[in-house]
């Protein structure tokens, strides 16, 4: 088998993937993007380990099967936050995710309440 044609559609995928990551503003995209590069490495896991006779026997099978695990996990967790994203905000778009937001009064008056009058 010559190796050379599952590397290069292995790099496109990841290519496309990062591309997928960069321009989407769409979270849902975002997290297929993120799964079209971690399929890439699944394909390149896979066939260097059927062309590269290594010390451990179907390690990069191994290793595939542990990063399809990661990527079950990380849909599970990212939806959820998605889910959550379209709650509060009802719009799942990157760009509008307050990376910081500033304390409300009410949380920062009841902070206050525990400091003594010559602190606040």
């Amino acid at each position: 088998m010559r190796p050379v044609i599952p590397y290069v559609t292995a790099a496109l995928l990841f290519g496309l993937g990062g591309y997928g990551v960069l321009r989407r503003r769409n979270a849902v995209l975002v997290l297929m993007a993120v799964e079209l590069m971690l399929n890439a490495v699944n394909l390149i896991l896979v066939t260097a380990d059927t062309t590269v006779r290594a010390q451990l026997p179907h390690g990069g099978q191994v290793f595939a099967l542990f990063v399809i695990v990661l990527a079950a996990a990380e849909i599970g967790v990212g939806l959820a936050i998605v889910l959550q994203l379209y709650r509060l905000k009802a719009s799942v778009a990157v760009d509008e995710v307050p990376l910081t937001e500033a304390p409300t009064p009410a949380l920062a008056a009841a902070g206050d309440a525990d400091r003594p009058e010559g602190e606040r």
